[in-house]
Parts: structure tokens; C-alpha cells; sequence
């Protein structure tokens, strides 16, 4: 599935479509250029979901983790990794990383290429393209990414 937005203004129309694509599925590899939007992207994800903290890049931090509640009332958790430092796969083991892929919450990862040998099987693959200075392609289960 993919989309074309003209701006970063196009993502909240977007994101309920892109719900619906991942069809339950709650762990994301997000790949993207450097500036392609992957942090706004993820932001636009927490809106929709109701979270109400203030939704930051975990560039230096690894790994933010947001709450909101479900239409039932219980709290459900988000968890928003940024591998971009890390330097192998067992710097993300070490952070913890299994544990949020094999736990019932939403787990968004930018920069997953070195953890992708410890993504589930039905983890779905995000990328986003620069096309333009504003627009952008959005991919979901890309057959032109590589994987392990």
C-alpha cells in the first residue's frame, strides 16, 4: 500500500488509512532518509491514538514511551525507538528492545536495519521517501526494502 502527500499537513487524513493497513499489528520498522519525516510521521500516529504527552524524538534518549486510552477506558502504551546511534543488534538487545517487540503495545522503530534479525515475523515495514522539499511516498510492506 502506498501514498503520496504534498506536505507534512496531509498525515492526519492519512493515518486512519494507514490504521486500517496495518490491520491490528502493532510493530513498526520505520526507514526513511535522514529530514524524510519519520519523527512527524510517529507523531501523527499518537494524535490519532489520543496521546497527549508531548511526543519527542528519542535521538539521544533510545526509547520514548507514551500512554493513551483505549475506547474501552484501560491504558495502552507506545513505544517510539530511535536506533539511529546504537552500533550492532546486541546494543538493542541490551536496551531492551525484545521485550517492546513481544509485548501488546504499539512499538515504532526509526532506523531498525540493525535490529531487523529481532523484528517478529509480522512486524510491518514503513518507509518513507523524500520526493520534494515537502512531498513525500509512504510505503507500507515495500517489497524494494531488504531484510535479514
Amino acid at each position: 500500500m502506498e501514498w503520496m502527500l504534498k506536505s507534512p499537513d496531509d498525515l492526519p487524513a492519512l493515518v486512519p488509512q494507514l490504521m486500517q493497513a496495518l490491520a491490528g499489528r502493532r510493530k513498526i520498522a520505520l526507514y526513511g532518509d535522514m529530514g524524510a519525516g519519520k519523527t512527524t510521521f510517529v507523531k501523527a500516529i499518537c494524535q490519532h491514538l489520543g496521546v497527549r504527552e508531548n511526543t519527542a524524538s528519542p535521538t539521544f534518549s533510545l526509547v520514548n514511551q507514551y500512554s493513551y486510552l483505549e475506547a474501552d477506558g484501560s491504558i495502552s502504551l507506545f513505544h517510539h525507538l530511535d536506533l539511529y546511534r546504537l552500533r550492532s543488534a546486541q546494543e538493542a538487545f541490551d536496551i531492551g528492545l525484545e521485550d517492546l517487540l513481544y509485548d501488546p503495545w504499539y512499538c515504532v522503530i526509526e532506523w531498525p536495519q540493525l535490529a531487523e534479525s529481532l523484528l517478529p515475523d509480522d512486524a510491518v515495514r514503513v518507509e518513507i521517501e523524500i520526493l520534494g522539499e515537502t512531498e513525500r511516498r509512504i510505503s507500507v510492506d515495500s517489497p524494494v526494502l531488504r531484510f535479514i
